[in-house]
């Protein structure tokens, strides 16, 4: 099976564009483009940051509710964009847990304490931790564990396989991270605007009720994921059990608010969700 609805992503104006749907089994129904293109994913990469961190908490390394980061804030506050830290400043705006400041600055703190308990570069880190494990040779981190991972279509239709059936981490750890912390709380969606509730788990957006989004109208609720400004999205949404990664090499502008709804819509749809 193939899914024709993939096919959209020809219409996009983008000079380079892949895409693929993995089932929650992990098989693949449909791709879409060159899957072994290597693009910069931008903040997709904080998924796989997240990833390697939760790795790292379930060896001991590390725990959730430890300090890290601004005076009062924990390793879970940096992973739920509610350490106060700035978007990409290392300056502190507001107190822990107060509002849901997107920050790269945030997962930069986060990179240098798991590297620093972990006694290795956080991008070694990755590698062995979840890159190495699942497969993904194609991809690396050139940087920031906050936008500066590279990858293809390939490789993270095994990271969008291993989020619905975890191999890696025990699957309570991953219900956990993809529960809303600390609910309620306001904030931006970077594209989109002020968001009240804008809920987060730890290092994955949560759809909950927000429009206009950058998954589907029909997305479920429950939908989890990321995008980058890259032009990149990776959505998993277990009602439709099934997950979506597309990358391209055009920054996200109007023409992904315009084309990504739709998009995942007709997905979604065909998969029969």
């Amino acid at each position: 099976m193939s899914l024709q609805s993939l096919a959209l992503i020809a219409n996009w104006p983008v000079p380079t564009a892949a895409a693929a749907v993995v089932r929650a089994d992990g098989t693949v129904v449909g791709t879409q483009g060159p899957g072994r293109h290597r693009f910069a994913l931008a903040s997709v990469t904080k998924p796989l940051a997240a990833y390697a961190a939760l790795v790292a908490y379930e060896e001991g390394a590390i725990e959730l509710d430890e300090p890290a980061g601004p005076p009062g804030s924990t390793v879970r506050h940096l992973l739920a964009h509610t350490s106060g830290l700035a978007f990409d400043e290392h300056r502190v705006t507001s107190a822990p847990g107060e509002r849901r400041l997107y920050s790269n600055a945030g997962f930069e703190v986060l990179g240098d304490h798991i590297a620093k308990a972990a006694e290795m570069p956080f991008a070694e880190y990755l590698r062995q931790a979840v890159l190495e494990p699942l497969g993904m040779t194609a991809t690396t981190l050139d940087g920031s564990p906050a936008k500066d991972g590279v990858s293809t279509v390939e490789d993270l239709v095994r990271f969008a396989a291993e989020l619905q059936a975890p191999r890696l981490l025990d699957p309570r750890t991953v219900a956990e991270a993809m529960t809303v912390q600390y609910p309620g709380t306001k904030g931006v969606l970077p594209g989109y605007g002020h968001r009240s509730p804008n809920d987060w788990g730890l290092g994955f957006e949560i759809r909950d009720s927000k429009s206009p989004h950058w998954t589907g109208s029909s997305s479920s609720p429950r939908t989890f994921g990321h995008f980058g400004q890259s032009g990149t999205f990776l959505w998993v949404d277990p009602v439709a059990g099934a997950a979506c990664v597309a990358l391209t090499d055009r920054a996200f502008g109007p023409w992904a608010i315009e084309a990504w709804t739709p998009f995942t819509d007709a997905v979604l749809a065909e998969l029969g969700a």
